[in-house]
């Protein structure tokens, strides 16, 4: 088994690049998807969320308001961390079965957002930047997500820098350009991949 962190800004691309591994072969674990999984309405993780933050972050039918979370957490750091205390234990273990239920032949790709800003590159034996500039960023989550620019700029502020993301990455994936110049290099990457796979 191959374990490959997978990360990139917000806009950079990254969910592109997974969904183009994952028509290839590879065994997907998508931390954003998990991290939705385990607050959904009668899980643990939704009920330590409610008991952190108040019945106010749900909505009427009783799921997350996720909206109204992210307005409390996102530039508040302690109520990020306090957040983030409750959900990511629950993501690492659930990932952990995912990847124990791959083959041992398997190239596991772990999708992680923040990968970088939590130090979770060690855990991987590749890891993977989809990079872009922040230029591209923003124009992406202005134009395609129909973000407010503030909105789009806070978000980016909050994460890792540029630098700091290419600072551990064993492959950078470069996304500045046009989406048909993505394959090319996401099908070079995988082969590479799959030859080391073949070879741990």
């Amino acid at each position: 088994m191959l374990k490959l962190g997978l990360t990139g800004g917000i806009g950079a691309g990254k969910s592109e690049v997974s969904r183009i591994l994952s028509s290839y072969g590879a065994v997907l674990i998508d931390s954003d998807r998990i991290a939705r999984e385990v607050v959904e309405p009668g899980t643990p993780g939704l009920a330590a969320v409610v008991e952190e933050f108040g019945p106010e972050v749900l909505t009427s039918d009783g799921t997350l308001d996720r909206p109204g979370l992210g307005a409390i957490v996102f530039g508040d750091p302690e109520r990020l961390r306090a957040l983030n205390a409750i959900v990511h234990p629950l993501v690492r273990d659930r990932s952990a079965e995912l990847e124990a239920a791959a083959g041992s032949d398997a190239v596991v790709v772990h999708d992680v957002p923040l990968l970088t800003e939590n130090g979770l590159a060690p855990l991987y034996d590749v890891v993977v930047v989809v990079d872009a500039s922040p230029e591209t960023q923003l124009d992406r989550l202005v134009r395609l997500r129909g973000m407010a620019e503030d909105e789009a700029r806070a978000r980016m502020a909050a994460q890792a820098t540029r630098a700091e993301r290419l600072a551990v990455a064993d492959v950078v994936i470069d996304n500045d350009g046009p989406l048909e110049a993505l394959e090319p290099q996401v099908r070079t990457v995988w082969t590479e991949l799959v030859e080391r796979a073949a070879g741990s």
